[in-house]
């Protein structure tokens, strides 16, 4: 029987040795734990993969593994995450990775999910229920709360069916991500099979692509062409954002490439290594983030040292939001509205995390009149295309953005860029320069009043004088144009 495929993609998460893996098994027919290590020593160290059918829909499954020294590996699987399974076993209860890993996951954006109560057949039924209640208590003020809490038995069997009947109800919960963006995929990893050449391997977080589309890898800046796509382990003939998927483009070197890099369309990504970002802070026993304090900064597939800058007053401690800027070690790749975690580097436990709201050349001086506001208004804008697209015009330093430099910006393709502009031109929102350039009715507007109040002060100061030249005005002013 076929099933129609859809791009979600569903993720476990939970303490070591409660069952993540089983759980896969049982639903997939799939063994995720795929390397030997792995098999010797009975738990996940790495990310599997497998295609599992909810209904009538083939959806992918990411497992993570539980381990406290492999946290960092669960936050690369969570990224591609649309719901989860968050597992958690009857004889164990909530345990430290649980609480960790419910944290990432809210911080991530997932808003979706259940929570699989396993080994149920190892304790009394009574057991089962101070379990429920324990569970239903952890998951209060997060997204799971009021989620369906399901005892199963990864032995038995038992608790399966209306597991499945769950997922069902979950999956038809999930808008699939969208496909109509530049496409990019955070790479979990690299390999070479004989005959094909490289393969690089992930869940795309934006767009789609076909073999015969060309691609580059960053920040190498290796340029090819997709020969083959592979989805669900299958041959297909196009790859859609929140699909587990694998790529060739085979005249790559497997060896060079890796985990935290990332696959996209050329021209619209670059390595940067500052971010301006909104963070979320946990509640957290003596913490203080003091000015260039060092944590570990996790976004997509990628891990890095960094420098956290507040750009409020004071240093970062106490539970909430804030607004800062992120210097990274070594240049990554990330977009706008891309999700982040920070680790402390010791002790390594998660203290927070939030929304990239974009890369920025250069530090930003938290002095600057009016920048609290100006970044809120970015924030603002970068979760809708449009309202970026407009936000970029807006606040370009040169008065005027062409389409190429919009198209960077706001990471958004030429069709689709077309139809923004066509329709900010007839609100009147826009006015077109010449071809291909943009200046927005405010900008124009605002550019006008500051002219007229040169010219006026000019007056003022040399009422002898018929008016200013053309030179002494664009002096003035300071445009370059």
């Amino acid at each position: 029987m076929s099933h129609d495929q859809i791009n979600i993609t569903l993720g476990t998460a939970g303490h070591i040795d409660h069952g993540k893996t089983a759980l896969v098994k049982s639903l997939t027919g799939c063994e995720t734990d795929r390397l030997r290590e792995e098999k010797e020593r009975g738990m996940s160290i790495d990310l599997g993969y497998a295609p599992c059918i909810v209904g009538n829909l083939e959806v992918g499954i990411v497992d993570v593994p539980g381990h406290e020294n492999f946290v960092k590996t669960m936050v690369a699987g969570a990224a591609g995450m649309d719901g989860v399974i968050l597992v958690v076993a009857a004889d164990d209860g909530v345990m430290p990775q649980t609480r960790e890993h419910l944290d990432i996951l809210t911080l991530l954006g997932i808003r979706h999910g259940l929570v699989a109560l396993t080994k149920i057949d190892r304790v009394a039924a009574e057991d089962v229920e101070l379990a429920q209640a324990e569970l239903a208590e952890l998951v209060q003020g997060t997204f799971l709360e009021g989620a369906s809490i399901l005892p199963v038995s990864n032995v038995t069997g038992q608790g399966y069916s209306p597991l499945l009947e769950a997922l069902e109800t979950l999956v038809a919960q999930i808008t699939p991500k969208t496909t109509g963006g530049v496409f990019r995929l955070p790479v979990d990893r690299a390999f070479s099979v004989q005959g094909y050449g490289t393969v690089v391997a992930g869940i795309p977080v934006c767009g789609q692509a076909q073999p015969g589309d060309e691609v580059v890898i960053l920040p190498q800046d290796f340029g090819g062409r997709l020969k083959r796509v592979e989805v669900y382990g299958r041959a297909s003939d196009t790859v859609m954002a929140g699909q587990c998927a694998a790529l060739n483009v085979g005249h790559w070197e497997s060896q060079a490439i890796g985990r935290g890099d990332t696959l996209t369309l050329p021209g619209y990504f670059a390595p940067e290594s500052w971010y301006v970002c909104r963070l979320r802070l946990l509640p957290r026993d003596r913490l203080r983030l003091k000015q260039g304090g060092a944590v570990r900064f996790h976004t997509g597939t990628s891990e890095v040292n960094a420098a956290i800058y507040n750009l409020g007053q004071g240093e970062v401690g106490e539970p909430g939001e804030y607004l800062i800027q992120i210097r990274t070690q070594s240049p990554i790749i990330a977009g706008p509205g891309d999700h982040f975690i920070l680790r402390l580097l010791s002790p390594m436990q998660t203290v927070g995390g939030g929304t990239i709201i974009e890369a920025i050349p250069r530090r930003l001086k938290r002095t600057r009149t009016q920048l609290r506001e100006e970044l809120e208004q970015r924030a603002q804008a970068i979760s809708d295309d449009a309202r970026f697209v407009e936000y970029c015009i807006r606040a370009a330093e040169g008065l005027t953005a062409s389409e190429a430099e919009i198209a960077v910006r706001a990471k958004v393709l030429p069709d689709r860029l077309q139809e923004i502009l066509a329709k900010l031109m007839r609100e009147q929102k826009l006015i077109g320069i010449s071809a291909g350039r943009y200046l927005h009715r405010d900008t124009a507007d605002a550019a006008c009043s500051h002219v007229l109040e040169i010219v006026q002060q000019h007056h003022r100061d040399i009422p002898d004088r018929p008016g200013m030249t053309f030179e002494e005005l664009k002096g003035a002013t300071r445009w370059d144009k």
